[in-house]
């Protein structure tokens, strides 16, 4: 049995089910960042991903983890909660590449950058809107637009309250709650970067699927990040709000060698694919069908 998505596993009759079944379930971890940093998540949210992860640990035949860095982490907490670890390994989740339908044709007919995910506290949106503001104090007109792509989501008042309310965004910052997959597409296609500036992450699949395409990518200093990407991304300090500043006026000019440094490495870059994904969790059910 393979559980890939935490769903059921706070119920406290989850361990009993699996037992009466007579299976050897196999369990994929995602993260650990409600334990690890309850201040962005929803309240509660931190005992339900205990029990969720202590489930794991107790009735696992195996785990999958979407990273090494998640894995590392796993290891650290089932050191403190005294549980031994089941047999485990760390297989990074393939990316699927992103198709335009509409060719050479910007959405904006302006540079612009991207950020995608949930607006949510760990995600940082509130240092790149008041980097926004400040560009738009310094720039004036030239000052490139910020497309923001996700839902509004918890403990973010103050990303809610510059984007209703800062009169000096209103022209350059876009909000789309939701859009098609070939519009997702489109803006990614022809942004001058991804903006990746969270403070923690399990993954990183907008990273991957930017660079799958050749688009730059702007973002913190992860180690998952590095895990996926390497070297290639610009990697700067989630708080270092100056460093952010330059590199997005560095990346909106034209003429940006940065960027073109960067689109030079990305063509070198070997993105994780499915079929290595699959490679290893094959061979983990095949060990674990010999043991």
């Amino acid at each position: 049995m393979f559980n890939i998505g935490h769903m059921g596993l706070d119920r406290e009759e989850y361990p009993s089910v699996i037992k009466r079944m007579e299976v050897n379930p196999i369990f994929m971890v995602h993260d650990l960042i409600p334990i690890q940093y309850p201040e962005y998540g929803r309240l509660g949210e931190k005992e339900r991903h205990i029990r969720r992860m202590n489930c794991v640990l107790d009735t696992a035949t195996a785990i999958v983890t979407n990273s090494q860095a998640t894995l590392d982490e796993l290891r650290v907490y089932s050191n403190t909660q005294n549980k031994p670890i089941p047999h485990s390994i760390a297989a990074l989740l393939g990316t699927l590449v992103l198709r335009s339908e509409q060719g050479d044709d910007t959405p904006l007919k302006v540079p612009y950058f991207v950020i995608l995910g949930t607006i949510e506290g760990r995600k940082n949106h509130l240092l790149l809107l008041n980097i926004w503001r400040n560009l738009v104090d310094t720039l004036g007109d030239a000052t490139p637009k910020l497309v923001i792509i996700g839902q509004r989501g918890w403990e973010c008042e103050n990303v809610i309250d510059l984007l209703d309310r800062c009169d000096k965004l209103k022209n350059y910052v876009i909000e789309i709650p939701r859009c098609s997959d070939e519009m997702l597409s489109a803006y990614i296609h022809h942004a001058r970067a991804l903006l990746f500036p969270s403070f923690v992450e399990g993954y990183g699949m907008p990273l991957a699927e930017a660079l799958s395409i050749g688009i730059p990518v702007i973002a913190s200093d992860l180690g998952v990040f590095r895990e996926i990407a390497g070297e290639v991304p610009e990697y700067i300090d989630s708080l270092d709000g100056k460093r952010w500043k330059e590199m997005i006026i560095e990346y909106t000019g034209l003429n940006s060698s940065k960027r073109q440094n960067q689109i030079e490495r990305i063509k070198k870059l070997e993105l994780p694919t499915w079929e290595y994904h699959f490679h290893h969790v094959d061979n983990l059910i095949a060990f674990i069908s010999h043991h």
